[in-house]
């Protein structure tokens, strides 16, 4: 059993700090309780946003399905090519799929927006970037870890260089 109250939330790791420019914009703290609770095909991280800020760029994933639930603050999603408002005590799904399930909950509000994501932990995983038009590929942790991304203009032919 792992209290909330009792997770330390921490910034992202330097490795996955955002530019300069884009500091303000992705302003997220995390504390990952699903490692302190044995947990290892599901993901649970505690997020608190800053106002006006997201976690997150605005994606989909072809693997894996989320769930966030609201803990205090309020939010909007973006979902696919709608917006929603969201709030304390709401339950988000995101399914898996390509743009028509991008997501991204913004803090709309003054204070901090607090949520549980729970996900599914399927590797490797596929992320569609919408906004940027980008697309990654993620496989394992650690130093054998596989992490792509590149633009949908910079594709290659199947049969390219063989």
């Amino acid at each position: 059993i792992v209290s909330i109250a009792d997770l330390h939330l921490e910034p992202r790791p330097e490795s996955w700090q955002p530019p300069a420019g884009a500091q303000r914009v992705f302003d997220v703290k995390r504390a990952r309780a699903a490692p302190l609770l044995g947990l290892k095909m599901l993901g649970c991280t505690l997020h608190e946003v800053a106002p006006g800020a997201t976690a997150y760029p605005f994606h989909s994933h072809r693997a894996n399905e989320e769930l966030l639930f609201v803990l205090s603050g309020r939010g909007e999603l973006r979902f696919g090519d709608a917006r929603h408002a969201a709030k304390e005590g709401d339950l988000i799904g995101c399914p898996t799929g390509g743009p028509e399930t991008a997501h991204q909950l913004i803090n709309s509000g003054d204070g901090p927006l607090r949520y549980l994501a729970i996900s599914t932990m399927i590797d490797p995983d596929i992320c569609e970037y919408p906004d940027s038009g980008k697309v990654g590929a993620f496989a394992g942790d650690g130093d054998g870890a596989l992490m792509h991304l590149s633009h949908y203009d910079s594709a290659r032919d199947y049969w390219d260089g063989e």
